[in-house]
């Protein structure tokens, strides 16, 4: 408990302690005091509301950093709870683990809304991301991975097309692509019609590669034609000019040869850009799926991570209600060990912890729920001079059922562990006080010894109330 925030109840985070002794991470304190006009400790107001007074306001500059409590927190053990992770270190080392840790879940930082394991960021980066971009090397563009892919293809497409028109030598000479007409595309001079933008043509010519195949093909038998009728035509002329024509025509049948090969070849071309359509199609589809069966394993984490901390939750009221269980007294005698009693003397006197109340026990099995409160530097007629000791009623589970105001004798002891001298006082109730009847909230107001035990005599070496470092105090009800 006294590494947890009086406000938050997490890890103390800076620590700060108040003037009433209680410790504040340093963010929550001075949250509290912003919204907060006035603002009174809550732990004070839990354990003792009757008694609050100028020590229990809170602000900044009446507070100090707990260097000791910061050490002991940053060399506490601890664990990565993430799934999957097996980290363990000390608190001062988490911080940057939890900047490391390759099974966290984190947001993709381009902005695509997927939430992915730090060590899969790369793989979702290259093969999943939409935002991804990458920069063309030819146009300078930014665009998504996937688009550039395809870019790169169809750029590989068009260059074997004018590496065709290059080979082909006066053929495509006689219809170079028009560089001046920016409206129109580039494969306008055999007959595609499209006209637009930069944009809408760089859109037209990426969709439409299997339809400039087949106007190339067209375009290329309609040349085909034109040849053979001009080889015919040719053969009509003189005897004398036979010869030329003779060897025009091989290299007619040579040129033939050739754009068979070319028409063989753009048809192999087609179907491989259809095919590599319906691939890239297949792929945009399995990575949808991808994604949503992604999001759903999300889903399920985060459900998981929730009813895990539930669980703990659950188990953490079992572990106090066990220690209570373990504690507990049910027939009026109890006896309160209370260990590290030179810090906790310190404490009392500089106002870090004024008090401290034991565990609970009861009268009967079904009887009076109280416990004892020890101010071991002393709390009013006896403050700083004396140890005082307290009874306190508390609200219990059978208060209906008992008699009330709260009648029984009640016994203190400080018990001397040489068995040599104990110190014991009693009294019995003031039946009109408010400390003995039914408690409307937690506690009743604590009654009892404000002048118990001189500190002399308790710090006194004739006899054996404190013992290596711990004391023992007794109770018993009648």
């Amino acid at each position: 408990q006294k590494f947890l925030c009086s406000n938050c109840n997490n890890i103390l985070k800076k620590a700060l302690q108040t003037v009433c002794g209680h410790r504040y991470c340093s963010a929550c304190l001075t949250w509290i005091v912003r919204n907060n006009k006035n603002a009174i400790c809550q732990k004070c107001k839990e354990e003792d509301p009757n008694t609050l007074g100028e020590e229990s306001l809170l602000a900044e500059e009446r507070a100090f950093g707990d260097a000791a409590i910061n050490k002991e927190i940053s060399e506490l053990r601890v664990h990565c709870v993430t799934l999957g992770c097996s980290w363990s270190g000390i608190m001062k080392d988490f911080e940057e683990h939890q900047s490391l840790c390759e099974y966290a879940l984190i947001p993709c930082h381009t902005g695509c809304g997927h939430v992915v394991m730090r060590r899969k960021l790369a793989d979702h980066l290259e093969n999943g991301c939409v935002n991804n971009v990458t920069v063309c090397q030819q146009c300078q563009c930014s665009m998504p991975s996937s688009e550039y892919q395809v870019k790169t293809f169809l750029s590989r497409i068009k260059a074997l097309f004018e590496c065709w028109r290059g080979k082909m030598g006066v053929i495509m000479c006689c219809h170079p692509p028009s560089s001046a007409n920016k409206d129109g595309c580039c494969f306008s001079e055999i007959g595609c019609a499209f006209r637009g933008s930069k944009e809408k043509i760089k859109e037209h010519e990426k969709s439409a590669v299997g339809a400039h195949m087949l106007l190339l093909l067209q375009h290329m038998r309609q040349l085909q034609g034109t040849l053979c009728s001009a080889a015919r035509a040719a053969q009509g002329l003189a005897p004398q000019l036979n010869l030329r024509s003779a060897g025009k025509s091989i290299s007619e049948l040579q040129l033939e040869n050739k754009l068979h090969v070319f028409e063989n070849i753009v048809a192999v071309l087609n179907k491989e850009v259809e095919s590599s359509n319906l691939e890239i199609l297949a792929f945009r589809r399995q990575s949808e799926l991808d994604q949503n069966i992604i999001r759903g394993l999300e889903l399920k984490i985060a459900e998981l991570h929730r009813c895990l901390t539930q669980k703990d939750a659950g188990l953490s009221s079992l572990h106090k209600s066990l220690l209570f269980s373990e504690q507990a007294s049910y027939d009026g005698i109890f006896l309160w060990k209370i260990t590290e009693v030179g810090r906790k003397l310190q404490d009392s006197v500089t106002g870090r912890t004024v008090s401290l109340y034991s565990p609970a026990f009861y009268t009967a099995k079904y009887g009076y729920k109280v416990c004892l409160r020890v101010y071991l530097n002393g709390d009013g007629t006896g403050k700083g001079t004396h140890l005082s000791l307290f009874f306190v009623v508390m609200k219990g589970d059978y208060d209906a059922l008992l008699p009330w105001p709260f009648r029984h004798k009640v016994t203190f002891m400080l018990l001397d562990q040489n068995n040599r001298e104990h110190v014991i006082d009693a009294f019995r109730p003031d039946l009109t006080s408010a400390s003995f009847q039914r408690p409307v909230t937690d506690m009743n107001v604590a009654s009892g010894c404000p002048m118990f035990l001189p500190l002399a005599k308790l710090q006194s070496p004739k006899h054996a109330y404190v013992k290596e470092d711990t004391l023992f105090l007794k109770c018993i009800i009648d």
